[in-house]
């Protein structure tokens, strides 16, 4: 399954996407061992793999948010190979909420590495707690690139620029307010004000 999957987000993403994607693997499973975590590694992986195929061209015409793309397609994946319902809930729940910081933290362990994955690739957060060694045989096998972070904004912004709506209460809209001068923010408290109701 592991190989299928592999061959499947490699003819499906950028090189960019699928180091990434990779990486941020690597990241979750050295995060889930210190702190000494019982997760399942092939989840994980299929977790981290799938997080971002939102992101590419097959949805470009979708109106959802990139993390349940993401989401459903690795649902799909994972009931042709015959997982449980309860295994198959873990990595959706994992993909559709990577974006959402604070939560995944406290659900099952896959779910909260996926998240802590893609914080330490994205954002560098507890880079300092991976020791150095780690870390340069993570990036050497799976490189950065010498501009990674811009291009991770750039692939970002390119998919989700037509679905503007999908990065509300998200860190999405940051990506779209740096790339796109006329991009506004939905503001949570103008649309309570707005609302239909009378008070």
């Amino acid at each position: 399954m592991a190989r299928e999957l592999t061959q499947l987000i490699r003819d499906t993403e950028s090189d960019l996407l699928f180091h990434h994607s990779t990486r941020v693997y690597f990241w979750g499973s050295l995060a889930g061992k210190r702190k000494g975590l019982i997760f399942d590694p092939e989840l994980l992986y299929t977790g981290a793999m799938f997080h971002d195929i939102g992101l590419t061209e097959r949805y470009r015409d979708s109106e959802f948010r990139f993390e349940v793309d993401g989401a459903n397609a690795a649902r799909d994946f994972l009931e042709r190979h015959g997982l449980s319902e309860r295994d198959i809930e873990k990595v959706w729940t994992a993909i559709a909420l990577h974006t959402t910081p604070g939560i995944p933290e406290h659900m099952h362990p896959e779910i909260a590495l996926v998240t802590a994955g893609v914080e330490m690739d994205v954002l560098g957060l507890a880079y300092d707690q991976v020791p150095d060694q780690q870390r340069d045989a993570v990036v050497q096998a799976h490189p950065r690139g010498p501009s990674f972070k811009n291009d991770i904004i750039d692939a970002f912004y390119a998919g989700m620029k037509h679905r503007p709506d999908t990065t509300f209460g998200t860190v999405n809209d940051d990506v779209l307010a740096l790339r796109d001068p006329s991009f506004r923010r939905m503001d949570f408290c103008t649309i309570i004000l707005g609302s239909d109701w009378r008070s």
